[in-house]
């Protein structure tokens, strides 16, 4: 009995059902809900178009909402209250059944009102159905009676139910999939979601809930009731769904808007904002504002909203929780919506989880206790405030790796040149280090200069204008988001919003205070850009994007820098960087097999930045190649030096994103105020200004060390500029005040017991430290350098087979008709693949190649080369452009002996591959490199072409590649290695004195000693030999393949056939091999000479036909010379 008081005093009065929604017959309308709160129990009604809502996103919304309500901090006993509904003819039948609690129900009801409905659709009339349903989905995490709970009321035993009243035969109500179509953040966590429920609702219309299983409820020590041998599989799956389906329609995906009202299948559509009608508005308590004004700007970011001492994730973000993380998830918090969550000390590891997946996650902090919002009244709900957004590509803590993290902002434009080129603005920050870059390239239909962009910055994500973009650009940002080292993340933005005018980004800069800190002014790095207009808009874009996740200290401090693409260096397209597989191989996309992981024996994590940096952009100044070649041999002879730089490099921290991470903490303290995560944050910042302080001492060091060393630091003097170091004046006495600063006041910096008195400190400490930020950059740059430059000699002394400093001589212009006059010259004495094993993992077969003018004479700077499949061709292509990159790096080549002239660019033409989801077939590939090819090459150029026209027609590619072959050995005259299987080219260009003929030697091994010809094994010798290989050996390459004898047998018959049908047009190129088309041109310029009549010249005429024939005979004398 005194139960039974205790709960009639818990639920007070319960107010009357209105008139004008009385059901007929003393049912409740349909769609009624009954919630139970920790404040009392009170009925809530809602139809179908007045559900809980939350807030209309059109008006404009602060990060700090205030509100008026605030929840009791202990949550009250709840109580779920068995209903029962009486109706249909087995009245009798059904109470016969009734269990202990049925039979006093009548006491918590009061006489003259409405029977609250079951929430049950019946089938029919005639049964009575009861319903007990359980919190099943408790808190995963549990939670602290203790702790506030300020904006949402929660039930630990019993959860909102809604109930409807079913009538008739009318069915199932309406069910609302969670899976499909999600409107949330473009992630993997938008794919189709099966959720993992753990607890099945009972449909009583389907079961026939009997008195025999409402007994059963009153002898059952249980809680819970399970009926889920009693329902069918589909009725389980529906009620399933149902349960967790979201209560909000305007989330629905048919339903969904943003915040300007537009619907996905708009164009101008914004996926990061979220409509939400004005009358859920008014019926949002403030705790509800304050969520859902923050997520309506953010649908992109999971947004984890602070609640006493846990985090919790809402509605879709809900979803994602449960998916990625496994948590449980329950039906509570704002307006009975779905929920996980996690405890406050858990928060940081759930973080870099959905981090490490490639989600946005935004942190909504409490900005105050719940004492403290008490004392502003009784009905003062705790202020909250969005303080941080983390996403991939802007991490400034945590596991980063050794690589720099790009953010890039790109925008397409037109160029002013009226060759219908294009013209792209660019901005890119690594957010670690605090350093942004802007800058501008053209580029042609290829978008080869757009892929050697975003091959060198290997960005995390990409910002571009919505609808901004041509179709050969985006197919390029799809192409080379997966072929870069780091898989691209693509964000559209809005045009009118986020890229705006020229003259509008110049007013924010001012307005905000960007780039104040940066060491140049970002006026000052934009003069050097070519395109201003569009590079300004793509750094606009840039400066938006990281101020909506509340990166302003990273734009005031930031230090900006202008970037060139091709910075009078070696060009390398994006094409280029992926056939030599420069970062990353072709097999699986990772560093294993690839020019960065052969040269990488950095000790510091800045000087692998810096090798990037420096592969990026070999030199192609010959004064400047020297001077780094002068400090690799100078270490290369003096091992103890190598070994001492290794013992002090070894010990130093990531002086680059500490520095970066100390400089943006600049007059910024706002974030120190909060309750936990400030002190955290705290915490971050004297570990790194510790770890700056004490890294740059051991800096310090080796660099004083070095001084002593002459020879070496005098060679490192012309590489870079170092300040003053030892002195009154000097960074060594300076360093020395801030590292007693620190073994004072922060003795043990990596786990520093906070002291309020920390914070200004610090502060004091950063600001006197950053007085001469500048100096401190040039000695972190100078240690990067000997990294490198030790890394280069490191590589040279460990290599198993001969390495030689290439000579670089300066590329003569000379005019005249001296025989001795140079042009561009490449030789190679005993060149071998540096990281390519030979068969059965032995050494590589070196090689000789000699391209150009030398000391000893002239030589064709072109290659014909031919040879069998297998044969070593494209080793040997991409063995030569990697020698040469490594000579103008400054580093040691793998060969005997390596002559050259600097090369401008290196054009490659390898492999065969399709993209099918461009609609790019192999040979339009083909095409398309080829055509920038013939577009850009120069006499300086190093063209690699293999197998050029194999992708269509025997003669048309034969017709394609003669053409293409004839123009650069004709027209450009550049060095060039041109593999092919088309052997009439040979004869074509047999006696051609700008071509010379040699093939990859091949021998053949016999099987058994009476085989014949045909079933002997082909070996592979991989030397270069001179002459042309008479064939490709294909039927043998076939049976080496696995392809059945038989087949292989009759290809070679079929074969023979086809070569004495198909030899007939090939009968001129036979004839041809005596007269090449240089005898041609020689030929039509004599009989141009002869039709001139004598006597009949007119002024100047006479010299210039003397001057022909001059020179005609000068290049007969040579030709006869060289054959």
């Amino acid at each position: 009995m005194k139960r039974q008081q205790s709960i009639l005093s818990f639920l007070q009065k319960r107010p009357m059902v209105p008139e004008n929604e009385k059901p007929v017959g003393g049912g409740a309308p349909k769609g009624h809900t009954v919630a139970v709160s920790e404040e009392k129990l009170q009925p809530r009604t809602y139809t179908a178009s007045n559900r809980p809502g939350f807030l209309s996103s059109a008006a404009e919304f602060s990060d700090e909402v205030r509100g008026t309500d605030t929840p009791p901090e202990k949550e009250q006993r709840s109580f779920f209250p068995l209903k029962s509904v009486a109706g249909g003819e087995n009245d009798e039948a059904n109470r016969s059944g009734q269990s202990m609690f049925s039979s006093i129900k009548h006491k918590f009801m009061k006489p003259n009102k409405v029977e609250k409905p079951c929430d049950r659709n019946m089938s029919d009339g005639r049964h009575d159905t009861i319903q007990l349903t359980c919190n099943n989905y408790s808190y995963s995490n549990g939670r602290d009676k203790g702790s506030p709970v300020p904006v949402f009321p929660r039930m630990q035993i019993v959860t909102d139910v809604e109930e409807t009243v079913c009538k008739g035969n009318k069915g199932h109500p309406p069910v609302i999939e969670s899976g499909g179509d999600i409107t949330g953040p473009e992630t993997p966590g938008t794919q189709p979601l099966v959720p993992r429920l753990k607890r099945v609702q009972v449909d009583s219309c389907n079961m026939g809930f009997t008195a025999t299983a409402a007994t059963n409820l009153s002898t059952g020590s249980s809680k819970r009731v399970k009926f889920s041998h009693d329902l069918p599989a589909e009725n389980k799956k529906d009620d399933m769904a149902s349960e967790m389906a979201s209560k909000f329609d305007w989330l629905h995906p048919s339903k969904v808007k943003d915040a300007n009202g537009r619907r996905p299948d708009d164009p101008l559509y914004d996926k990061r904002t979220l409509y939400i009608p004005p009358d859920v508005l008014k019926k949002m308590t403030a705790s509800q504002k304050q969520y859902w004004s923050v997520k309506s700007q953010y649908m992109d970011v999971l947004i984890f909203f602070k609640v006493g001492k846990f985090y919790e994730l809402y509605e879709l973000d809900a979803e994602i929780g449960h998916k990625e993380l496994d948590w449980k998830m329950t039906m509570s918090g704002v307006g009975k919506c779905r929920q996980v969550g996690i405890t406050e000390n858990a928060i940081d590891d759930a973080i870099e989880k959905l981090l490490a997946r490639r989600y946005k996650v935004g942190r909504v902090e409490q900005l105050e206790t719940s004492e403290q919002a008490k004392s502003r009244g009784a009905s003062s709900v705790i202020q909250r405030k969005l303080v941080q957004v983390l996403t991939p590509s802007t991490l400034i803590h945590g596991n980063i790796g050794p690589q720099a993290v790009h953010l890039l902002s790109l925008k397409e434009g037109t160029s002013s040149v009226a060759d219908g080129t294009t013209a792209y603005g660019f901005a890119f920050v690594d957010c670690a280090s605090l350093q942004f870059w802007i800058g501008s390239v053209t580029d042609d239909a290829s978008c080869a200069a757009l892929g050697a962009l975003l091959m060198q910055v290997s960005p995390a994500e990409v910002i571009y204008e919505s609808q901004g973009l041509s179709k050969e650009t985006q197919k390029a940002l799809n192409k080379y988001s997966l072929t870069g080292s780091v898989v691209s993340q693509l964000t559209p933005a809005q045009p009118f919003t986020d890229f705006v005018d020229p003259s509008e980004v110049r007013n924010v800069f001012q307005l905000n205070g960007y780039f104040k800190g940066s060491s140049n002014v970002w006026e000052r790095a934009l003069d050097e850009v070519d395109h201003q207009d569009i590079a300004l808009c793509a750094l606009g874009g840039l400066t938006s994007h990281l101020s909506r996740l509340k990166l302003d200290d990273a734009l005031r401090n930031g230090s900006i820098f202008p970037y060139e693409v091709y910075r009078g260096c070696l060009r390398m397209d994006g094409q280029t960087l992926v056939n030599l597989e420069i970062f990353s191989n072709n097999a699986d996309g990772g560093a294993s097999g690839t020019l960065y992981k052969y040269l990488d024996n950095c000790v510091t994590l800045s000087g692998k930045g810096l090798l990037r940096r420096w592969l990026c952009h070999p030199l192609k100044d010959e004064e400047e190649i020297n001077r780094r070649l002068n400090v690799v041999e100078e270490l290369m002879a003096n091992v103890e030096i190598m070994a001492l730089i290794a013992q002090y490099l070894k010990k130093l921290p990531h002086l680059e994103r500490f520095f970066g991470q100390i400089k943006a903490t600049l007059k910024s303290s706002t974030l120190l105020l909060l309750p936990l995560i400030g002190s955290k944050i705290l915490k971050q910042r004297v570990k790194a200004f510790g770890s700056l302080v004490k890294g740059l001492r051991l800096g310090m060091e080796l660099l004083m060390l070095l001084q002593k060393e002459d020879n070496v630091f005098s060679l490192l003097l012309k590489l870079f500029t170092l300040p003053m170091l030892s002195g009154t004046d000097g960074l060594d006495k300076f360093l020395t005040q801030f590292e007693a600063a620190v073994d004072s006041d922060f003795p043990n910096y990596q786990a520093h017991e906070l002291k309020d008195s920390d914070a200004e400190i610090l502060s004091i400490l950063i600001e006197l430290f950053m007085e001469r930020a500048n100096e401190w950059s040039q000695v972190i740059f100078a240690l990067n350098c000997i990294d490198v430059l030790r890394s280069f000699a490191t590589t040279a002394n460990l290599s198993c087979m001969p390495m030689s400093r290439p000579v670089i001589v300066p590329r003569s212009n000379s005019s005249g008709f001296s025989q001795r006059s140079t042009g561009p010259t490449l030789h190679l004495k005993g060149l071998w693949h540096p990281y390519a094993l030979g068969e059965s993992g032995g050494t590589p077969v070196p090689n000789d190649l000699c391209l150009g003018d030398d000391a000893f004479g002239y030589s064709p700077r072109t290659l014909l080369l031919t040879g069998p499949n297998m044969g070593g061709k494209s080793t040997l292509l991409r063995a030569t452009c990697l020698a040469v990159i490594l000579a103008q790096l400054g580093c040691y080549v793998p060969c005997e002996k390596c002559v050259l002239s600097p090369v401008d660019i290196i054009f490659t033409r390898l492999g065969a591959t399709d993209r099918i989801m461009t609609g790019e077939s192999t040979f339009l590939i083909e095409c398309t490199e080829t055509a920038s090819v013939l577009q850009n090459a120069s006499q300086d150029s190093l063209v690699i072409l293999d197998e050029l026209g194999r992708g269509t027609s025997t003669f048309d590619g034969y017709a394609i590649a003669y053409a293409v072959f004839r123009h650069l050995v004709d027209k450009v005259n550049c060095r060039l290695l041109f593999a092919t299987h088309y052997h009439p080219l040979t004869k074509e260009f047999a006696t051609h004195p700008h071509v010379t003929l040699q093939h990859m030697a091949c021998s053949f091994k016999p099987i058994s000693n009476n085989s014949p010809s045909a079933n002997q094994q082909l070996l592979f010798l991989f030397r270069l030999a001179a002459g042309a290989c008479p064939e490709s050996y294909g039927m043998q390459v076939a049976l080496m393949a696995g392809i059945p004898k038989k087949v292989v047998e009759a290809a070679t018959k079929a074969a023979e056939v086809m070569k004495t049908k198909i030899g007939v047009n090939f009968q001129s190129s036979e004839r041809r091999s005596e007269f090449s088309t240089l005898h041609e041109d020689w030929l039509k310029t004599v009989l141009t000479v002869s039709k001139t009549d004598d006597g009949h010249f007119e002024d100047g005429d006479e010299d210039d036909v003397f001057d022909t024939l001059f020179c005609l005979w000068h290049e007969l004398k040579c030709s006869n010379q060289m054959l």
